[in-house]
């Protein structure tokens, strides 16, 4: 299963993860690529999140947690780890937090974005 952008230049893998405690299955995940995107296959910010990084030709894993079957408790670890905020799209770059849109779309801007998916070995120009 993939992710495919409206031009469908980008295909980004989904994944799946099999562990119990919801925060420990994050971290875990969150761990083991240099790029992830917790995500929700009907959210507009979620698509948006997942465009960027395609555009900056990185290719996230994505964790579609409404298609997961514990995502329910995947989305209250998110909001959690959020203070509250909604729980997607959430994104990890080298295993931290960046966290949601407004981040990521600070980050892209302030010119930051890049810098941490180079230290990340997301990106090698």
């Amino acid at each position: 299963m993939h992710y495919q952008t409206g031009s469908g230049s980008c295909k980004v893998p989904l994944k799946r993860s099999v562990a119990t405690d919801p925060m420990e299955r994050i971290e875990r995940m969150a761990a083991a690529h240099a790029v992830v995107i917790f995500s929700d296959s009907t959210c507009c910010m979620c698509h948006t999140a997942k465009r960027l990084f395609c555009s900056l030709g990185v290719s996230p894993v994505v964790y579609e947690i409404d298609q997961d079957p514990r995502g329910e408790d995947l989305s209250k670890a998110l909001l959690r780890l959020h203070g509250g905020a909604a729980p997607v799209p959430t994104v990890f770059i080298g295993g931290k937090l960046v966290g949601a849109i407004d981040s990521v779309m600070a980050s892209h801007i302030n010119g930051s974005l890049v810098r941490l998916l180079k230290e990340a070995g997301a990106l090698w120009l």
